[in-house]
């Protein structure tokens, strides 16, 4: 694994928006193909072993967390739990998920956390890095089938499921979240879905008939939201999804699983898993240097690293649902720029990866987005 300098393309700009990235630069830098990652097959390979176990791993600890209702441990409130035990059950699918790794190719990768609920930075991570490969390496190849493999998802969910009718929502005001949801749309739509935008705000509940309703009245079946779980529980929206049968992707199963406290509970199952760090609820039982984490962070927010005797923070607006604790390990730093590996699971398959950058060791919104290829 290298950090290799590269040219830049003239048209690098257009060539992004033309595939409907147009937030490439949201924050001054966020798309920089100055600089690339150059890995090895045997090194793919063994990213794509290590997804595929946590992955694994993860869908027994989500059914142990259900099982054993461990919902307070992760501050779900009570409310929620008929929800995630219902679509658990049910086998209400999943659409996909994306792990957070620190790794520099060798010894094996070591789970940060799983974005499990809301996973962005995808179509940078699947058509923007295939064009650039396309255009700059293409005599190399890519770990990047996201997009065919989403286009077989939603396949799948429309065959499997019924699911021929979607409504995508996101924030209204977000421009990242909605280049990533009509980029979603749109995959959805060459599996041959019916793929209606309509923002959070926008979506109506009809009491009589105990449905979430569009701007026509229509009944919302079946919902793809790019918005969090608890923040849809937070107010009457959350009250009115217990009435109702809306099918919902991600499902609320995937609660449990896009929350910090999952951590301690994979190190609780699999302790000393080459693939984790130790962690717990309880800040004495992990020693040494540390990370905490509010179970319900975001894009780094509310971050603290303890190492030496230095704290590195980063603010947010999260906290107060609790912490956990994990055992510090040093981020891979290139010349000063610390990178992270998102690698990337559609369905239960693995498929891709997407590498992060920043200056400090914690990866927030703001972090640079770099291209790889391998040989």
């Amino acid at each position: 694994m290298k950090r290799e300098r590269c040219a830049v393309r003239p048209e690098w700009r257009k060539r992004c928006e033309d595939a409907g990235f147009s937030f490439h630069s949201i924050d001054g830098v966020y798309w920089d193909e100055g600089y690339c990652y150059r890995f090895t097959s045997a090194q793919i390979d063994d990213l794509e072993h290590a997804t595929n176990e946590l992955h694994q791993m993860c869908m027994q600890a989500a059914e142990h967390i259900i099982v054993k209702e461990r919902f307070a441990e992760l501050a779900i409130p009570q409310p929620a739990w008929a929800l995630i035990r219902e679509s658990w059950d049910e086998d209400h699918p999943s659409l996909f998920g994306r792990f957070d790794l620190a790794w520099n190719g060798s010894g094996p990768p070591k789970l940060l956390e799983y974005n499990a609920d809301t996973p962005t930075s995808l179509i940078e991570g699947s058509v923007a890095q295939w064009h650039w490969l396309e255009d700059v390496k293409p005599g190399a190849d890519q770990f990047n089938s996201l997009h065919e493999k989403l286009i077989a998802q939603w396949q799948w969910l429309k065959s499997e499921h019924g699911y021929k009718h979607v409504h995508f929502t996101c924030a209204a005001d977000s421009e990242e979240d909605g280049g990533n949801l009509d980029y979603l749309r749109d995959t959805a739509m060459q599996a041959g879905i019916e793929a209606p935008w309509i923002s959070i705000e926008e979506i109506g509940w009809n009491e009589l008939q105990l449905a979430f309703t569009d701007l026509d009245e229509a009944r919302i079946e079946t919902l793809f939201k790019l918005y969090p779980w608890e923040w849809m529980l937070a107010d009457e929206f959350g009250n009115n999804l217990r009435k109702t049968k809306m099918r919902v992707i991600e499902p609320a199963w995937k609660m449990v699983l896009a929350n910090k406290g999952l951590l301690p509970i994979l190190w609780e199952l699999y302790p000393n898993h080459p693939l984790l760090l130790p962690a717990s609820f309880d800040r004495h039982k992990v020693l040494g240097d540390y990370v905490k984490k509010p179970l319900l962070s975001r894009e780094g927010a509310n971050v603290e690293i303890y190492k030496g005797g230095e704290v590195i923070r980063a603010d947010g607006t999260y906290g107060e649902e609790g912490f956990v604790f994990q055992q510090y390990t040093p981020i891979p730093n290139f010349d000063g720029n610390f990178v992270t590996i998102g690698s990337w699971i559609i369905g239960d398959e693995p498929v891709g990866i997407g590498l992060r950058e920043d200056a400090t060791e914690i990866t927030m919104n703001t972090s640079r987005f770099l291209p790889h290829y391998f040989e």
